[in-house]
């Protein structure tokens, strides 16, 4: 089953548990995959796509964030 849920910058941070000026910091620097979406101007990523993207990003460590 896929999780579609829209995550913001600030689920996104809650999820790899750094701050939301760093995941902010990995999308200007071409880090954080596309935006699944766009709503009024803010970029917003389904679950599944983070959950991938965090899976296989260097520095993991197989850390998990809070599902």
């Amino acid at each position: 089953m896929t999780d579609r849920t829209l995550w913001s910058y600030a689920d996104i941070a809650a999820h790899i548990r750094v701050q939301v000026d760093t995941v902010r910091s990995y999308r200007k620097h071409g880090h954080l995959p596309d935006p699944d979406r766009v709503e009024g101007g803010k970029p917003y990523w389904y679950a599944d796509t983070i959950r991938a993207w965090s899976a296989r990003r260097p520095g993991n460590r197989g850390r998990r964030g809070p599902d």
